[in-house]
């Protein structure tokens, strides 16, 4: 499958080609879907689920970043990259970004504005990337 858009990335130094190694990618998809089982936790405090499906979220983005032969340093980039790695809608790529940007706010200002709303998004969109990963493994 040509990546032209990713390639281009790699022209700006946005990304690095790379090839992926299998157990990198399986480390990062069990990292990914332990997370995600445990934002699933109804007991756990909202903050501690955001963290939890948030970063289920970026490893399991990217493992299919890597999987397409590709890395990058930044999670932003490696979100953006979705809609070319595993054809994720646009609608699940913004809920993406707006739980990055809740979660800069939180690492870098001591802030994080969370509700359910957004946390039940971020596991529905956590899960799409999940499956469309698993439907790609096949």
């Amino acid at each position: 499958m040509p990546h032209d858009q990713l390639d281009n990335l790699v022209k700006v130094g946005q990304l690095k080609a790379e090839p992926a190694s299998e157990s990198e990618v399986a480390g990062l998809i069990s990292s990914g879907l332990a997370r995600l089982r445990d934002a699933s936790n109804e007991t756990l405090s909202i903050e501690s689920r955001f963290d939890l499906v948030y970063n289920a979220a970026h490893a399991l983005s990217l493992a299919a970043l890597r999987k397409a032969g590709y890395r990058s340093e930044n999670r932003y980039i490696v979100f953006q990259c979705l809609k070319h790695t595993l054809d994720l809608p646009n609608e699940q790529w913004r809920i993406l970004d707006q739980a990055h940007r809740k979660r800069n706010m939180a690492e870098y200002e001591g802030h994080l504005d969370v509700d359910d709303a957004l946390l039940n998004a971020l596991l529905r969109t956590a899960n799409a990337v999940a499956e469309r990963l698993k439907m790609k493994s096949k």
